[in-house]
């Protein structure tokens, strides 16, 4: 097939008329964009993604296939562009990638979770090193699929290899210290941390390579066997690894499937084989799985979900660092990050001065493709988000808000210009919905009870950034935050990393804990063999680890 050559449009060619009143004055966020054709580097053949892998085959699919867009245009006058397809699985192909885990798991007894830890690892180096020879072809298609920047979708490879890296050597250092014995009481013990069974990795669509493998990773790695749903968006960008993916791992511990969550997922939940539903998602779907497990009790949850992370500007903040990080908290990858700033509380005695320099700076921000160097603000990966977000610029500004920057709320077919909305209120849907996009809600506070109570009455609680000076103000407020959100950034955006952090959240944000360390242990549970010690036992394991016929009893030390 040809490749796609795609020209950057012009102004004239690609902005929407406005939603606002032809009388209302608006400024024009793309002007006199040069018609220069898209570097052959990105340019991309459409992939009909037509095998999947399960149970160490890479299968032919001849069923129906869903189509794949990206909304970045491919003509002059706007129309998506077609990338490819994948195949729209059901329930029978739900239930094979199923047998296949279980199988491998064996209860148990399967290759994989009796493994050798170090023939584990093995197994694992393997794979990442195929991993990175696919570089260039999943950083391509991360910026096609999801509208992710240049720079952006290569921090997302390289930061993900790292990631596997990392973990590789925390999971040596974890069993290092496990190969021992210790005694009390007149026990002998070994503990060590085994498999759980078998995992439903469910990523999402903003980081499909890396919060998916920071899940699926040390899932694998602990010795569970896992099936695999790529997100809606960001799904083939996971194409070019299948075959390391196939190569690397015995058969039946990695399966990938395709297909709607309701028509794979659901089936999947409902045989009641799953141990372990790993998902970065909303609650409602983390909700609506769970309900379809018949043995809920048993089912292990490792969730990331929806937050709506706050900053808190106080009277004596450096407004300069606030509105960089405040730019980058809120607009980086167009806000759709989980841990994204979502809303801004200022102080008033700074509130004029931090709305219109922040307003201004949001203003001179540069939309364009992804691929074109500078550009901050990029198209957005769901067709119907730019209508969504309109709405709720329009609900805030029905009662009582204002656009703040000129550009805020102009619209092309892909993208609506981030809106710095003031004041917003309790009765708007800006205050409470997770926007997961370019709009960004500012309250003003003259107490600081007020962000504090607004914080404790919401369903979240991921993180927070705090800005200010006075460490008499900030002491007692950081002593309140931690018990609110589980990371304050002081003077800085929330994010994720660096990855040796817990990334976690109360209440409707996240269940268990994801980082290098902590996801080792998440998909894991503490295991030991005890005996009393007495000659007659001590025998026994003596002899265990003088043979070594046992994986689990022994005393290794992986360099």
């Amino acid at each position: 097939m040809r490749s796609i050559c795609i020209p950057t449009l012009s102004f004239s060619q690609i902005f929407t008329t406005s939603w606002r009143s032809a009388g209302e004055k608006k400024g024009n966020f793309i002007k006199n964009i040069p018609m220069n054709p898209i570097p052959s580097a990105f340019q991309v053949t459409p992939l009909e993604q037509d095998t999947y892998l399960v149970d160490g085959v890479l299968k032919k699919w001849t069923g129906t296939t869903t189509p794949v867009y990206s909304t970045i245009s491919s003509t002059p006058n706007y129309q998506p562009t077609y990338l490819g397809s994948i195949p729209a699985m059901g329930e029978r192909e739900a239930q094979e990638a199923t047998n296949a885990a279980v199988n491998a798991y064996d209860r148990g007894q399967g290759l994989w979770p009796t493994m050798k830890v170090a023939d584990r690892i093995q197994c694992m180096v393997k794979f990442v090193t195929q991993m990175q020879d696919t570089r260039a072809e999943v950083v391509k298609w991360l910026m096609w699929e999801i509208g992710k920047s240049l720079p952006d979708s290569e921090k997302e490879f390289d930061r993900t290899v790292a990631y596997i890296k990392e973990t590789i050597e925390n999971y040596k250092q974890m069993d290092r210290d496990a190969a021992r014995f210790t005694k009390t009481d007149g026990v002998n013990a070994m503990v060590r941390r085994g498999p759980l069974g078998v995992v439903l990795c469910l990523g999402p669509y903003n980081y499909p390579l890396n919060e998916t493998f920071q899940m699926l990773i040390p899932a694998i790695l602990m010795g569970n066997t896992v099936i695999f749903k790529p997100a809606k968006h960001g799904v083939l960008c996971i194409s070019p690894m299948l075959t390391a993916f196939q190569n690397s791992f015995p058969k039946g511990v990695v399966n990938i499937v395709y297909g709607r969550g309701r028509e794979v997922a659901s089936p999947i939940m409902q045989s009641g084989k799953v141990t372990v539903l790993a998902l970065i998602g909303n609650s409602k779907s983390a909700i609506a799985l769970q309900d379809q497990h018949p043995n809920k009790n048993r089912l292990r949850l490792i969730l990331g979900l929806e937050a709506k992370n706050p900053a808190i500007i106080l009277p004596d903040a450096d407004l300069d660092l606030a509105i960089q990080e405040c730019i980058s908290g809120t607009l980086s990858f167009n806000g759709q990050r989980c841990t994204a700033l979502k809303i801004i509380y200022v102080h008033e005695s700074v509130r004029e001065e931090f709305n219109r320099r922040f307003a201004a700076k949001v203003n001179s921000l540069t939309f364009g493709n992804p691929w074109e160097k500078g550009v901050m603000l990029t198209p957005l990966p769901e067709k119907d988000k730019p209508d969504y977000l309109q709405e709720l610029i329009v609900d805030a500004e029905s009662k009582g808000a204002q656009i703040l920057n000129s550009k805020g709320g102009e619209r092309t077919e892909n993208y609506i210009f981030p809106a710095v909305v003031y004041p917003v209120n309790k009765n708007m849907r800006l205050y409470h919905e997770e926007q997961f996009g370019p709009v960004i809600p500012i309250l003003s506070f003259t107490d600081i009870a007020e962000p504090l109570d607004d914080m404790a009455a919401s369903n979240y609680g991921q993180q927070v950034s705090l800005f200010g000076r006075d460490i008499q103000a900030i002491a007692p407020l950081i002593d309140t935050l931690v018990n609110l959100v589980c990371r304050v950034n002081l003077n800085s955006l929330c994010q994720r990393g660096p990855d040796i952090y817990p990334f976690t959240g109360r209440k409707d944000s996240a269940v268990g804990t994801l980082s290098i360390h902590d996801a080792l242990r998440s998909f894991s549970i503490r295991t030991f063999v005890a005996s009393k010690d007495n000659a007659y036992n001590n025998a026994i394991l003596q002899e265990l680890l003088d043979s070594k016929s046992s994986n689990f009893i022994n005393t290794d030390y992986i360099l």
